[in-house]
């Protein structure tokens, strides 16, 4: 698929940090000054130095305004709000401006447009209507790319260049002729013969055996199920795809501009499924992400924080980009109410928490016009006069007062593997259940180490496991020889590893691991299961033993298990038809354990076996807090002076009503809060639904 490359002579120390220019933190959001006549353009300089903002995503769906006709460019406004920016002290992440084609380009070259799986084509009049497989389209997004880099290069005001926008964000699958073109190279290069597609396929099935790559289609709609192994590729390519039109467009930014900082905002969120961001994490030379909470849901700030999470464990720990989330309410979700007081500090620094460096939103200013008009902003319809902009100067202000995190890493000691080619092998039609949803275990077991205070890391199977004590896998359906025994070996040194039901089922290929279930985790954990037994709607069994709180409901999912010498049943079914076989069990592997939970456990029950897990692993926080205050702590290996030891920053981010007291003699909370420049001794005092980060150290 690829038709550029970075340039050989490209050498990745010469990148400037993308936060070069930028005192502390960064803040600020998407700015569309195209919208908006030139008096409004200047007052918002005025309005951005009252908030303190210094950094800007501009030009993100411009290209229209920029090439309004083929060939006919207008500069201007960009070339003045990029002047005016720099003036201004603000830096500016300049998008390639390719976010959307314009209606020139799709009306001359329909055939860029992208079509589902039943053929539908999806039209010019949104955004994202393009095929990024097509070659004219790929010829006209690197035109513009060029432009943009050649015009930009040496602006005093450019930190980073921003690649399109949330690439793959309305279009993750592309089933159109480009995209079936672009599919059967891939599969060339993946498998090289058509012989050995076959086997992977298992083509023998259903006489799907192929004579040729040429033969090969993507999952288009069928009479029936379609191959489950060429859905999984097609995923796999899907993403691969996407992330193949991101290297292009920064590999033209390469050749230009080599020592400018590449990156392109993310979805990693709960939600995304259609890319693998993992496989995405070496191309970007800083990780961005963009995030919404869901107004309808009341643990949104759990679900926030395990987003935040995810973004740190794409970026490996390092710091990251939080590149959009609302002020307070969208326009995209079925009732869009506006946050609650103090949700807008909240949400912001619970991502700085847990490991962002910038604040960012879509976007500056409430449009007037147009899809998103009722989505907010930093300024609101209503303007200045307002608690919103008021609560946007007030985050400006405490976003100062931190600038001294930036740079610090959060550490932990408890990992959740999370992987994307599980979620999409596990959710394949034609399984044990069609109600099973791969994120719903992820959350689940993310919610209970949340609520217990345990900061955990998102990784991959393969990431490197030992440092981490406490290692989840929740519904590893999918996984390599290679990655099973990284997981087996993080047992084998002293881990607490947890997997639970419908994974280790089948290997890369989708091929169902003969034996016994859970397949590649099957000697690990000392269990072999015989059949599935998977729940109705609404039918729900009791599984009963200390390590759930003695009695628990299950439902979705049980199976008939047998543990093998050695293996300790720590839980079993207590009714139905699998009554008295195990639906927990730990198995001793020299210093570490391997536990297998072989139903949905509810949430009492989960949390009760979270809690006896993070005992046994020794995870728990250092400093314990009420039900509802999230704590989390950032740490610099620098010294603070000549003979310190590293610093720390705790913050404790109160989601209660009620005002919540950390620190105890035993652990106490000791240092200077930030926020309010108050002296902390002993205990730390934060008031309902407000935050407090206090430097340790």
């Amino acid at each position: 698929m690829r038709r550029r490359s970075t340039p050989e002579s490209f050498d990745p120390a010469q990148v400037r940090p993308w936060n070069a220019g930028i005192t502390g933190l960064g803040f600020g959001g998407d700015y569309n000054p195209e919208q908006w006549p030139d008096d409004v353009r200047l007052e918002d300089l005025e309005l951005m130095r009252e908030a303190g903002v210094n950094l800007l995503s501009v030009a993100i769906f411009s290209w229209a305004t920029i090439e309004p006709r083929e060939g006919e460019l207008d500069w201007a406004w960009l070339d003045t709000t990029m002047d005016r920016l720099h003036s201004a002290g603000i830096q500016v992440a300049l998008a390639t401006a390719t976010a959307s084609p314009p209606p020139w380009l799709t009306r001359k070259h329909p055939e860029i447009l992208p079509r589902l799986a039943d053929g539908t084509v999806l039209h010019q009049g949104g955004r994202q209507s393009y095929a990024v497989t097509h070659s004219t389209h790929r010829d006209y997004a690197l035109r513009m790319t060029t432009r943009m880099a050649e015009r930009y290069r040496d602006h005093p005001a450019l930190a980073l260049w921003h690649v399109d926008n949330e690439i793959g964000c309305h279009v993750p699958r592309d089933y159109s002729d480009a995209a079936a073109d672009a599919f059967q190279q891939w599969l060339r290069e993946r498998y090289r013969t058509v012989d050995v597609l076959n086997e992977a396929w298992g083509t023998a099935f259903w006489s799907q055996r192929y004579g040729s790559f040429d033969d090969v289609l993507p999952p288009l709609v069928a009479p029936t199920f379609a191959n489950p192994t060429q859905q999984l590729d097609f995923d796999r390519f899907s993403s691969d795809a996407l992330l193949d039109y991101y290297r292009d467009l920064r590999d033209t930014l390469r050749e230009i501009t080599p020592h400018v900082p590449v990156t392109t905002n993310l979805m990693a969120t709960s939600h995304t499924k259609g890319m693998d961001y993992f496989s995405w994490a070496t191309e970007l030379d800083v990780v961005a992400n963009d995030h919404y909470t869901a107004a309808a849901d009341p643990d949104r700030h759990v679900e926030l924080a395990f987003s935040a999470d995810l973004s740190r464990g794409i970026a490996g720990g390092d710091p990251w980009i939080l590149m959009e989330h609302s002020t307070s309410a969208v326009n995209w979700q079925p009732r869009n109410r506006a946050k609650l007081p103090g949700e807008l500090l909240r949400n912001s620094l619970q991502h700085v928490a847990r490991g962002a460096d910038s604040v960012m939103f879509f976007q500056w200013r409430q449009s007037r016009a147009g899809a998103e008009k009722y989505h907010s902003a930093m300024v609101p319809h209503a303007g200045r006069d307002t608690d919103l902009w008021r609560d946007v100067v007030a985050l400006g202000d405490a976003l100062q007062a931190l600038g001294e995190v930036r740079g610090s890493r959060v550490r932990s000691r408890a990992a959740i593997v999370m992987d994307w080619p599980s979620w999409w092998g596990a959710e394949l039609d034609s399984h044990p259940t069609q109600a099973l949803r791969y994120m719903d275990q992820v959350q689940a077991w993310y919610g209970a180490l949340w609520r217990l205070g345990v900061t955990t890391d998102l990784v991959p199977p393969g990431a490197d496991l030992d440092g981490y004590d406490l290692v989840v896998l929740p519904t590893t359906y999918l996984v390599t020889d290679t990655d099973a025994a990284n997981v087996a070996a993080a047992a084998e040194r002293g881990a607490s590893v947890v997997v639970t039901y419908f994974s280790g089922i089948v290997d890369e290929h989708d091929h169902v691991r003969l034996g016994g279930y859970p397949g590649a985790f099957r000697d690990l954990l000392g269990v072999r299961t015989e059949e599935f037994y998977p729940l109705q709607d609404g039918e729900t069994v009791h599984v009963v033993g200390d390590a759930v709180g003695g009695d628990a409901t299950a439902d979705l999912w049980t199976e008939k298990t047998h543990g093998v010498a050695g293996t300790e049943v720590v839980a079993a079914y207590a009714d139905g038809v699998l009554a008295g076989r195990p639906a927990v069990t730990r198995r001793a592997v020299g210093p570490g354990s391997a536990w297998y939970v072989a139903t949905r456990l509810g949430r009492e029950g989960l949390e009760q076996l979270a809690g006896a897990l993070v005992a046994e692993a020794g995870v728990a926080p250092a400093v314990t807090a009420p039900a509802g205050v999230e704590v989390v702590r950032r740490w610099s290996d620098a010294a603070a002076s000549p003979g310190d030891g590293p610093r720390s920053w705790l913050f404790a981010i109160n989601h209660t009503d009620e005002p919540a007291t950390l620190g105890t003699d035993a652990a106490p909370v000791t240092g200077l809060e930030l926020l309010t420049g108050e002296t902390v001794t002993n205990t730390l005092t934060v008031p309902g639904g407000g935050v407090r980060v206090v430097r340790t150290g």
